[in-house]
């Protein structure tokens, strides 16, 4: 990290730990882009920004490395993520053979309370602000999130901990510096509205093609904005 950046400050939440408070301030930090990729993080920096000591800081960004955000180089020290593009093909690839069977299992198990409660969440997308001006998607996470939402109503424990957990921050970073692509957001909130009606309809088949078909979109459309590597 080059110098020391204004973050936002994130309200604290009943009950957590100082290291959970740092952990979400500096994940929403790498996530949002305002620790670009591939910075070097700076310890001392951190805790001076933070206030905070260099125990609970450590702490903090140990659980960062467990979710893929940052990563160890030899002789330089911690890093935000910086994925290739060959490497981002890769976790796209597992990205739509995981959801898209995440999604037929949820057209299985998913009920009608379930399936009304992600429509809301698609109700909510749309009346943001943002989203409404076409500058981007409404990309809230956990429960506020259409893929979260879908990955936990498959009932499969292993997904879940794969897509919701490992994954998941790491997905959702480059889910969200990508969005603002021109004319994407509203094609994915349509698709969103396809895969929806499938799994209220019970067609897995269906369901998982189309989710499938929808990060293989996002996929590409990734790929075109960022070149190709050259051979060394």
């Amino acid at each position: 990290m080059q110098k020391t950046q204004t973050l936002p400050v994130i309200s604290t939440i009943e009950g957590e730990t100082l290291s959970d408070h740092v952990l979400r301030q500096i994940q929403s930090a790498i996530v949002k882009g305002e620790i670009a990729p591939g910075s070097k993080i700076s310890e001392p920096e951190l805790a001076r920004a933070y206030g905070i000591s260099r125990g609970p800081l450590r702490e903090a960004l140990h659980r960062l490395e467990g979710q893929k955000l940052l990563v160890r180089v030899p002789h330089v020290g911690a890093r935000v993520v910086s994925l290739s593009r060959q490497e981002l093909g890769e976790l796209y690839q597992i990205r739509e053979s995981l959801e898209g069977l995440a999604c037929r299992l949820a057209a299985e198990r998913m009920t009608p309370a379930e399936v009304e409660e992600l429509r809301e969440v698609l109700r909510e997308h749309e009346r943001d602000e943002a989203f409404q001006a076409g500058r981007g998607y409404y990309l809230q996470e956990g429960d506020f999130d259409f893929h979260y939402r879908i990955v936990q109503g498959s009932g499969n424990g292993m997904l879940i901990r794969l897509l919701c957990d490992e994954l998941y921050q790491l997905a959702r970073m480059y889910r969200i510096q990508t969005s603002a692509t021109p004319n994407r957001p509203g094609q994915a909130f349509a698709e969103h509205h396809r895969i929806l009606d499938a799994i209220a309809e019970r067609d897995g088949e269906l369901a998982e093609l189309l989710m499938r078909r929808h990060i293989r979109t996002s996929r590409l459309n990734i790929e075109r904005q960022i070149p190709q590597e050259t051979k060394a």
